[in-house]
């Protein structure tokens, strides 16, 4: 059994915002108490963090990879592995390796290798995030619409067959029967919409059947019109649904991001980076079904000049939403942890600072750059 570790002199974040001149004392994975620095206990091990900006763990829900690896074309434990230490260096400490539109049976070795990965404690590992294949060809984005299907009985079975995590399901809604919704749902997956054409009502019962949520809002679905309000219209107006954006500056403009914000219940938009291979890797290209994809200045398109993901980490998403959407530090650092874990189900155990809660925190210099990560506070 180790022995405490406090971390103290750090500006950190809590439910009533930053505090300074208190000490965070992990023990066993866990957070055991906030303290006084001066009231540390006698046998904790001290670690002085000089002032850093001290947050919850970085949630993310969208990584297809990480580290030169992508998660289709290396659906093993090692590839999860390698995509969750990259990612750890920018702050997330929580993720869903995601496997976008692929065959029945890459998706089967997808889900198998995320169980064992948790099974085995790989750091950071929370569940998968199925993006597709039940998604429209018209909003396909870098998706492959030849592997795009309506799942049937057995293969929903099969996509909400991980026992030990959490499963995210992206699908269209005006693709996928309202029943198969409701049957997903009632497996334990996460539903949400994304990649698609549906008009508002088509969105409105895809949500009356379960989805409670949006994949990357604004990209890759039917855009908010005067008379259609679209798939876009629909995420904004619904107060219960959670909607995950990417602020990468090229993705979304930031004014669209501010709209979203102003319009959304506080809670309801979190940060997600659908990072590629790149992110924690000196090559910018890698394969997708064949095609070479490549990362210039920092934006990743196929050979069609069409987005293909991004070489966004949570770090810089942090940084961005501070600097590009004029929010505060401890708003943003919510929308990268307190949020996503609320979105998940794993808000009593994960995205706060506070007793109780996992020992997942990341550190942050004067730069908002990350300089250190604690995963069950190792």
């Amino acid at each position: 059994m180790s022995g405490p570790v406090a971390l103290l002199n750090a500006r950190v974040l809590t439910s009533e915002g930053f505090v300074t001149g208190l000490a965070v004392v992990m023990q066993e994975g866990r957070i055991a108490d906030l303290v006084a620095n001066d009231a540390i206990p006698g046998d904790a091990a001290r670690r002085d963090l000089h002032g850093a900006w001290l947050l919850p763990g970085f949630i993310d829900a969208q990584v297809n990879g990480g580290g030169g690896v992508l998660f289709n074309n290396t659906t093993t434990v090692d590839a999860i592995r390698t995509i969750a230490q990259a990612h750890r260096r920018f702050g997330t400490t929580g993720l869903l390796p995601t496997l976008i539109s692929d065959d029945a049976s890459v998706m089967q070795r997808a889900i198998d290798a995320t169980h064992d990965a948790i099974a085995q404690g790989v750091p950071g590992v929370l569940g998968i995030h199925l993006e597709g294949p039940y998604l429209a060809p018209a909003r396909k984005g870098t998706h492959d619409a030849g592997k795009f299907r309506v799942p049937g009985a057995d293969e929903v079975r099969m996509a909400t067959s991980l026992e030990n995590g959490v499963t995210l399901l992206t699908l269209a809604p005006e693709q996928v029967p309202a029943d198969t919704i409701r049957s997903m749902v009632e497996r334990g997956a996460i539903v949400v919409a994304g990649h698609t054409a549906a008009t508002y009502e088509q969105v409105r019962a895809g949500i009356e059947a379960g989805i409670t949520g949006f994949t990357h809002l604004y990209n890759a679905m039917s855009p908010l019109q005067g008379r259609e309000p679209g798939a876009v219209g629909a995420a904004l107006e619904d107060d219960g649904s959670w909607c995950g954006v990417i602020v990468d500056g090229v993705h979304v403009h930031p004014a669209s991001l501010r709209v979203a914000l102003a319009a959304k219940p506080r809670g309801k938009v979190f940060l997600v980076t659908d990072a590629m291979p790149m992110v924690g890797s000196d090559d910018p290209s890698f394969d997708l079904y064949g095609e070479t994809i490549t990362a210039i200045d920092g934006v990743v398109r196929n050979a069609a000049g069409a987005l293909a993901g991004s070489a966004l980490d949570m770090g810089t998403a942090v940084r961005n939403s501070v600097r590009l959407l004029g929010l505060t530090l401890d708003e943003a650092a919510r929308m990268a942890s307190t949020y996503p874990a609320e979105f998940l189900g794993l808000g009593a155990s994960h995205g706060r600072i506070a007793p109780g809660y996992r020992a997942d925190l990341v550190a942050l210099d004067e730069d908002l750059r990350v300089v250190d990560t604690w995963i069950a506070g190792a």
